[in-house]
């Protein structure tokens, strides 16, 4: 009853309801953009902890509380530095972003869905084993939960239904496209020539290039796959989670991506 009677109290203006449209978008966009990314994660640890310490000052446990007070006396400037590859992503988002592609953005509130459109796997498998057998370089990025918008905007938007000679024909190596990444979300090549984040890590092998290093790079900081042919050897390598499988026969490749699309 109480709680009712304070309800009533509360005296909302349009400012107010303008307001809490405002922020409600921002916090959508801004999952949006981390969805499917390592970023997720770390925003639950945080959420969690702050929490925590809302629990734990409730309680007067004076000790832990004042531990958890400091940690987030100083969460703004760990989330910058924490997120700074992502805030960098988003200020890139809006600068390059014409006022159509902002309209577009705010009434697109579109979940990928990665079992929307059924990927084509018989066709990938057909362009990994003419591209192996060829000795064409290529690397290939399959979404799941992020369609990873920010990386398919560097490259040549395609927006073409997937296709084995399609891909042959993007990595070819007289094409103009064939210099980046492809990358595939709801069995659609959304675009060609794509720059990707490549992987600091001190283990990578060295023998490996640049196509690996993508590979290995854009799966530490997401859920999406990677398919890489090697251009000196032939070699087919799946990266998923920041790890790479090397010298893949075409079963086993088919086996690692319908594992990760089974409905």
């Amino acid at each position: 009853m109480m709680g009712l009677l304070l309800f009533s109290t509360i005296q909302l203006s349009w400012v107010d309801i303008l307001d809490i449209v405002f922020v409600a978008f921002l916090l959508y966009r801004a999952y949006y953009l981390v969805k499917g990314t390592v970023a997720v994660n770390i925003f639950v640890g945080i959420s969690f902890v702050y929490f925590l310490w809302l629990i734990v000052k409730n309680l007067e446990m004076r000790l832990f509380g004042n531990i958890l007070e400091k940690f987030i006396d100083v969460g703004f400037i760990a989330l910058i530095v924490v997120f700074q590859p992502e805030i960098r992503r988003f200020l890139l988002f809006i600068g390059s972003t014409d006022f159509q592609g902002i309209a577009k953005s705010i009434l697109d509130f579109k979940i990928n869905d990665q079992f929307a459109f059924p990927l084509d796997v018989q066709s990938l498998i057909l362009a990994c084993k003419t591209m192996s057998e060829s000795h064409t370089g290529a690397i290939i990025v399959i979404t799941k939960n992020s369609e990873l918008a920010f990386y398919a905007n560097t490259g040549e938007n395609l927006q073409a239904k997937v296709s084995a000679k399609l891909i042959e024909s993007i990595f070819y190596k007289n094409s103009p496209l064939h210099d980046g990444a492809i990358l595939i979300s709801n069995n659609q090549i959304k675009a060609a020539k794509c720059v990707l984040p490549v992987t600091e890590s001190d283990s990578f092998p060295a023998n490996l290039g640049m196509r690996h290093r993508a590979a290995v790079g854009i799966t530490e900081n997401s859920d999406a796959l990677a398919i890489v042919v090697s251009e000196q050897t032939g070699h087919i390598s799946f990266s998923k989670d920041g790890r790479l499988r090397e010298n893949l026969n075409l079963e086993e490749l088919k086996l690692l991506i319908e594992n990760e699309f089974k409905s």
